[in-house]
């Protein structure tokens, strides 16, 4: 009988133990700064939490900001004593600033699953996805899409687009280099002719597309994996991305390690899975991007059909860094005339 009570004492007293452990366990929280659209119910947010959450028995904190460039000011202003571990959603022309901040560290994980156009090299910051910055157009709208920046620039001032600011956007910061990178010292020229066509600047992309989907503008600025959402999610090919004759500029999306967290093995363990088929193969259908880490399954026969860029443009990090508030300055000073 003794024995009978000891060995049921010892059970309860282990099983305690092992709701304990699981309850300690699953207080550990990771917080990741990211941007609105991520984190959207239609994001790659609510699958990512899921399967990272039945991995990690943690629980994953979304706080979602605006847009990319915001995201960097945020983390700025906070500095260490922000309260995120990870910042999901900067991209390659922003990472030697953020750098440059002191707030990042070391990734510390395998990317031998990062596959992106050109490699990748970078101890700091991991790639979850990339695509290419486009012109999207209402076929419903216009008979004629510009064919080239120069088309756009130089275009019928009736037929609108909305654009991204790029002091809070990354899609509106690569317009700007977009712009730059075709015009050079002339861009400011460019967007003399180019603001007749341009009826508001949202903070972010969700605002921009949005206003274009409910019909106020014929064009928008987005990317050449955008109307694939509406061929797999709205059987519609309404809505196609303008094939521009000196190529299209080109962003690889990263996330980064935040210096001060205090969930560093976990945040790694995040970025580890990030590269992996469980967050990897929600890119294409939820981000509507394409994927920068191993898929288990094919990419949606809808992107077979979009636009592939002539030409690929892009500026490195360091040039970006280095020119970044002069550009700014230029546009700006020709969009508040």
């Amino acid at each position: 009988m003794r024995k009978t009570t000891h060995n049921i004492m010892l059970n309860l007293s282990l099983a305690m133990l092992a709701m304990g452990g699981t309850a300690l366990a699953a207080d550990n929280e990771l917080t990741v700064y990211t941007y609105d659209s991520f984190v959207a119910d239609w994001g790659p947010g609510p699958v990512v939490k899921e399967a990272f959450e039945a991995q990690c028995d943690c629980k994953l904190n979304w706080v979602g900001i605006a847009d990319g460039v915001a995201l960097l000011n945020r983390l700025k202003l906070e500095g260490e004593s922000t309260k995120a571990d990870i910042v999901l959603g900067l991209d390659t022309n922003l990472v030697t600033e953020a750098k440059n901040t002191g707030l990042f560290e070391a990734s510390g994980i395998d990317q031998s699953n990062v596959k992106v156009p050109g490699g990748w090299s970078d101890d700091v910051f991991v790639p979850y996805d990339y695509g290419y910055f486009a012109v999207v157009y209402d076929t419903e709208a216009m008979d004629t899409p510009p064919s080239s920046m120069k088309d756009l620039v130089d275009g019928d001032p009736g037929q609108k687009i909305v654009i991204q600011d790029p002091r809070t956007s990354t899609p509106g910061l690569g317009l700007l280099l977009w712009v730059k990178k075709i015009y050079g010292d002339d861009a400011p020229a460019a967007w003399e002719k180019l603001k007749k066509r341009i009826p508001t600047v949202t903070p972010g992309w969700s605002e921009a597309y949005g206003a274009f989907t409910q019909g106020e503008v014929p064009m928008v600025l987005s990317y050449t994996t955008s109307p694939a959402y509406h061929v797999i999610a709205e059987d519609s090919d309404r809505y196609r991305a303008a094939a521009f004759d000196e190529g299209h500029y080109m962003q690889i999306e990263v996330a980064g390690l935040v210096k001060s967290s205090d969930e560093k093995e976990l945040a790694r363990q995040f970025l580890d899975f990030m590269t992996g088929p469980d967050f990897q193969n929600a890119i294409p259908t939820t981000n509507w991007m394409f994927p920068a880490g191993k898929l288990s399954e094919p990419l949606p026969a809808a992107f077979e059909a979009l636009v592939k860029p002539s030409a690929t443009l892009l500026y490195t990090p360091d040039e970006v860094s280095k020119n970044r508030k002069a550009w700014v300055d230029e546009w700006l000073a020709v969009m508040s005339e």
